[in-house]
């Protein structure tokens, strides 16, 4: 157990929170005198080269965090196959706290030792200095001093911090206590102060040792085998000199063996080599069978900002709720090219996943953005999308198949009718989910509320919802233009029931109603209708804005998923942390009780209280 009130374990800015970059400000301020000043030369420039190599490393580990997030790409060569969780993602947001020391230290050693202030921009004679001082002092000296942080003292005050993640990223690379960082800084050192102290050291030499020293930790700590069988077979000594991901996976599980830095030569020679090192290696570089999963949510990217919430983009950022940051802005124009290489060549493809009661659910994202949805010439190519990934998952052996959103649209596809009415033997269930969805909206309404005012009245949740209240004799205001569509909703009440159905033509007929129940969007004039006091309850995608100070506003219809789901560190959409859409919960549901129909087309109001029921008996709860 890790113990934060060691000394030297804290770093000295943790309280200041995002604000640490603040530290960044004098390195930004000296280097925009030197350039405004006219000096280019190396000494007074070497805050720039600090600020630009500090950003080339987070390019580096930001570009492994996000392959090694691509599970499309990776998962057959996966090394742990278990998700990160939201735990491991708080305790490495932090990774980069080394940077900001180590920038510090650098214009340190600059300021006090003369001889880095007169480096040429390359000499080749250095990398060979370089080289010897890392192989010999760097390597032998990172060894030992990791050895002694694995005794029980040391272990328990500072290097648990970083054992505590077992399915490594590349950010556990850099999330350890401030002692730790200070002891790697002057191995790094070692190298890089020696070559220059002997007369070969190079600005270029600089670059290339840390950047290189960052792409070898990071590749280390990704959890996927990347480095191929071939090279061992046509070189064996590489073995002594190149340590791979899944030969540091195995420290992370059996502390006590493969403690070397990069090279494994020092674990054979002190005998602490785990003897499975290269036999782990082997199997997963033959590639392993992707287990299939019990459950599928088929859904689809939002909008062009919202693409970019995903764990292979920002993988901290997606274990949040999805808003728009500052940060998202400047890349936003590098959405649209991707938009459309998606729309002329991708694939459904895996998002992210997770295990609830030994039974694997996936996330798959249809590649396409929800106004594409309404352009009338991209409907089929996007049924075609949807069909094809049922079929997958059929083949598959998935049990069950639930349709997110727009994937859905009864203009589209009649919430699923056409792929069960098309393809009659599929063993895959699909489901939309949405009878769940009208017992989570359901369910929220005051039980002594009396009568509602409802928009988006015809549609298929409106539908079920009205006709579920008048059942317990709700006065339901259904606001719709088509007499004809109301009636034939009428007519599905029970005789005794259809006097609470009535049909309105004008937001004014909710004036005096203080509970609306929003399946349309509406806008601020038509919102000024309801009455001060007045709960928005919705099922709209995209929310209204609420813009009444003096009324109330419900969330999008959602559950929380039990307390026992794994390897879930991912929100989805504006969600929290562990709730989802009500219709992936629908699924969720569907699923754990292992029913056999298919749940498509019209909402069966008859088992609304039934999917609640079970859905509460298998711990899903309201969302609060």
């Amino acid at each position: 157990m890790y113990r934060d009130s060691a000394p030297l374990s804290d770093w000295p800015w943790a309280q200041l929170g995002s604000l640490k970059y603040i530290l960044y400000g004098p390195l930004v301020a000296k280097a925009l005198y030197a350039h405004l000043g006219g000096g280019y030369e190396a000494d007074q420039n070497w805050c720039f080269h600090v600020l630009w190599i500090t950003a080339l490393r987070c390019l580096i580990c930001q570009a492994w965090l996000s392959y090694c997030n691509m599970h499309f790409l990776t998962k057959n060569h996966k090394i742990r196959k278990h998700g990160v969780e939201y735990e491991q993602i708080d305790r490495e947001w932090d990774w980069d706290n080394f940077l900001i020391l180590q920038a510090y230290m650098a214009i340190a050693a600059h300021h006090f030792l003369p001889f880095l202030r007169a480096m040429p921009f390359w000499n080749p004679q250095g990398l060979i200095y370089l080289i010897v001082l890392h192989m010999g002092p760097a390597e032998a000296l990172y060894y030992w001093a990791h050895r002694a942080f694995h005794h029980d003292f040391l272990f328990s005050r500072y290097h648990s911090l970083h054992h505590a993640s077992v399915t490594l990223q590349p950010s556990t690379a850099g999330t350890a206590t401030f002692l730790e960082h200070l002891f790697l800084t002057c191995v790094m050192a070692i190298p890089l102060l020696g070559a220059s102290w002997l007369g070969k050291g190079s600005i270029l030499l600089v670059y290339l040792y840390i950047l290189c020293f960052d792409f070898l930790r990071c590749m280390n700590h990704c959890n996927v085998e990347v480095v191929p069988m071939f090279i061992f077979r046509c070189m064996p000594p590489l073995k002594f000199l190149i340590c791979t991901p899944s030969y540091h996976s195995l420290h992370h599980t059996e502390t006590d063996t493969n403690f070397c830095l990069f090279m494994p030569a020092y674990d054979y020679l002190a005998n602490t080599i785990n003897k499975n090192s290269w036999l782990v290696h082997h199997s997963i570089r033959e590639g392993q069978t992707d287990r299939v999963p019990d459950f599928v949510f088929l859904a689809h990217v939002v909008d062009l900002l919202s693409s970019l919430h995903v764990p292979f983009v920002f993988r901290s950022f997606s274990s949040t709720p999805f808003s728009t940051r500052w940060f998202l802005l400047p890349l936003w124009p590098f959405t649209i090219p991707v938009m459309f290489a998606m729309w002329a060549w991708a694939k459904p493809f895996v998002h992210t996943f997770y295990v609830l009661r030994g039974r694997l659910h996936y996330t798959w994202v249809i590649p396409r953005f929800g106004f594409q949805y309404f352009l009338p010439f991209a409907q089929e190519g996007i049924n075609n999308l949807i069909e094809d990934a049922i079929l997958s998952a059929d083949k598959l052996g998935v049990k069950v198949i639930s349709l997110a959103a727009l994937n859905k649209n009864e203009a589209l596809n009649g919430g699923g009718t056409l792929f069960v009415q098309k393809h009659p033997n599929l063993r895959v269930r699909v489901v939309h989910g949405n009878t769940l969805t009208a017992a989570v909206i359901i369910n929220e309404i005051r039980t002594d509320v009396k009568e509602v005012f409802l928009t988006g009245a015809t549609s298929k949740l409106g539908r079920a919802i009205a006709l579920y209240l008048c059942r317990k004799q709700v006065r339901v205001l259904m606001l719709t233009s088509s007499t004809e569509r109301f009636q034939a909703i009428q007519k599905e009440a029970p005789v005794e029931c259809q006097k609470f159905l009535v049909h309105v033509t004008k937001y004014q007929a909710g004036q005096n109603c203080k509970t609306w129940i929003v399946g349309k969007w509406i806008s601020f004039r038509e919102q000024n209708w309801a009455p001060s006091g007045t709960h928005f309850y919705q099922f709209v995608v995209p929310p209204i804005f609420q813009l009444r100070r003096d009324c109330t506003y419900g969330k999008l219809a959602a559950m929380e998923l039990p307390g026992d789901v794994e390897g879930l560190g991912s929100c989805e959409y504006t969600m929290s942390r562990r709730i989802v859409h009500a219709c992936h919960a629908g699924g969720v549901v569907h699923s754990l009780e292992g029913w056999e129909h298919h749940e498509v087309g019209a909402i069966d109001v008859d088992r609304i209280d039934i999917v609640w029921k079970e859905a509460i008996k298998h711990g899903l709860k309201p969302v609060q």
